[in-house]
């Protein structure tokens, strides 16, 4: 074998060792896989916190009691109880209530408006109309108007759902009370007179009753 021919073969043999080697490292390949591209960077999405919005304010309890006073805090209670409650709805109805009660009571009979008083306030009521009927006494009067409404306080309990509306009134009258001849001893026939008072109203949140009682007077 000459010197060319056996360079040959040596040549091959070790391009034959190189190529099995390269395939030992590399692996092999099957199909179209396309290089691998590390994609750059991103930037990462932005997420804000937001933060949540502050509730409205509740004005038709801010526009009869001080924002976080203990009557207002109250009032929220309430409400938060009875959505269906509102202070401006309950004082209109006090309103008619102080005109009914204050009446009847002037005339002397409780009847149309016994369920709207607790009974500590319906006994001390008819104590006075019997003490009347007793004297011999009767009484005339003519409501003018209600000249002021106004919240003057209100609690709520939590344990027993109990709550309490204090309301000062002004109301405008015309009220004489005379004896059994007829003679004008208390009041005048011909003069309105201003009567204040303060009344407190007391129901359980959330019952089917929605009748307010009063259980105080001042």
């Amino acid at each position: 074998m000459n010197n060319p021919l056996l360079q040959l073969l040596v040549l091959a043999g070790i391009a034959i060792f190189l190529i099995l080697r390269l395939r030992n490292v590399l692996g092999t390949r099957d199909g179209f896989e396309p290089p691998q591209v590390e994609a750059p960077d991103r930037p990462r999405p932005r997420f804000d916190v937001i933060e949540g919005t502050p509730e409205e304010p509740d004005h038709d309890i801010l526009d009869h009691a001080e924002a976080g006073s203990a009557t207002a805090r109250a009032l929220a209670a309430m409400k938060a109880v009875e959505p269906s409650f509102g202070v401006m709805d309950f004082l209109n109805g006090a309103k008619s209530a102080y005109e009914m009660i204050l009446m009847a009571f002037e005339r002397g009979d409780l009847s149309d408006v016994r369920p709207f008083l607790a009974e500590p306030v319906a006994a001390a009521l008819q104590s006075v109309i019997d003490a009347r009927a007793a004297n011999g006494h009767t009484v005339t009067a003519q409501y003018i108007g209600t000249r002021e409404t106004a919240l003057a306080g209100a609690e709520y309990d939590t344990a027993t759902g109990m709550a309490q509306v204090t309301v000062r009134f002004v109301g405008e009258l015309i009220a004489a009370t005379r004896d059994a001849a007829g003679n004008v001893v208390e009041g005048d026939p011909k003069a309105a007179r201003k009567q204040r008072d303060t009344w407190t109203f007391a129901r359980r949140m959330g019952q089917d009753d929605p009748n307010w009682q009063l259980v105080a007077t001042g």
